[in-house]
């Protein structure tokens, strides 16, 4: 480009300028109003969430300290008002701090062996932290609930649900496990001889379970 096409340039640039200054003004507007917008946006959410989270903490404290008498008549005033703090601040959060509350009413409800209320809380902790760790952590503590009802089935998909969680699981290979303990217990030995060879496969790093796994699968194959 020579110098008169940049001069040229130039000045049908500055009148574009000139011509469309209003517009160009308020669009520049919109979008310092919209950043404005976001980034109040972003600071209120991150101050609700740790605000959120040093409560559920508090919380977490509370039911450490009342753990001890969840089941003593003497403190059931003291417990029933505790759930209740725990459940309405459960209901009012998502993300991390609501699955922490939800996960404290089901641990709750589990020590008073209220199994079906202790699923249902479990549940809970899975879908409104399914984008944490918890959430794995809380479907595998909802398959035991579930088990505990005599829902079997139930249990083995909530085992897998945890096992296939994105959020990696540590405790993958005692869920894998305890799908194949399910299938041998409903006498599907078919089944559970391949959850076990799974757990054989999929965790050989890990000395305990592949152990217990291989001791199952001779156990099914001479009975």
């Amino acid at each position: 480009m020579n110098t008169n096409e940049k001069s040229d340039f130039a000045e049908k640039f500055n009148n574009f300028i000139q011509t469309k200054r209003k517009t160009i003004f308020i669009v520049l507007g919109a979008l310092v109003v919209i950043l404005i917008g976001v980034i109040v946006f972003i600071s209120i959410r991150d101050y609700a969430n740790n605000k959120a989270i040093a409560e559920v903490e508090e919380l977490n404290l509370k039911f450490e300290d009342i753990g001890y008498f969840l089941n003593d008549d003497d403190f059931s005033t003291e417990v029933n008002s505790f759930l209740e703090e725990v459940l309405l601040f459960a209901e009012k959060n998502s993300r991390f701090a609501g699955s922490k509350a939800w996960s404290i009413a089901a641990s709750i409800y589990s020590e008073r062996l209220q199994w079906a209320q202790a699923e249902e809380a479990w549940l809970n902790s899975a879908r409104v932290g399914n984008n944490t760790y918890l959430g794995p952590i809380a479907l595998f503590n909802a398959a035991a609930a579930a088990e505990e009802q005599g829902k079997y089935e139930r249990a083995i998909e909530l085992l897998q649900q945890s096992i296939d969680h994105v959020f990696e699981f540590p405790a993958a290979a005692r869920a894998q496990f305890n799908i194949g303990r399910i299938y041998e217990h409903l006498g599907n030995y078919t089944a559970a001889s391949e959850a076990y060879r799974n757990v054989i496969i999929n965790w050989s790093e890990i000395p305990v379970w592949p152990q217990l796994a291989r001791s199952r699968i001779a156990a099914i194959e001479i009975r």
